[in-house]
């Protein structure tokens, strides 16, 4: 089961308030501004800034 596509549109970083966007393989949801990938872990997204990896 992947996450809900009404869910994702409410969802945002909560760094930077941008929305987010589902990774390829969906484990995890990506911001662009400031391109943090929240974990994804049994369909459950962590939104918490401390969970998150930093992308180049």
């Amino acid at each position: 089961m992947a996450i809900h596509p009404e869910l994702l549109e409410i969802l945002a970083c909560p760094v930077c308030k941008t929305p987010v966007t589902l990774v390829k393989d969906g484990a995890g949801l990506r911001c662009a501004q400031c391109h943090r990938v929240y974990p994804v872990r049994d369909d459950i997204p962590i939104m918490l800034p401390e969970e998150a990896s930093v992308e180049a």
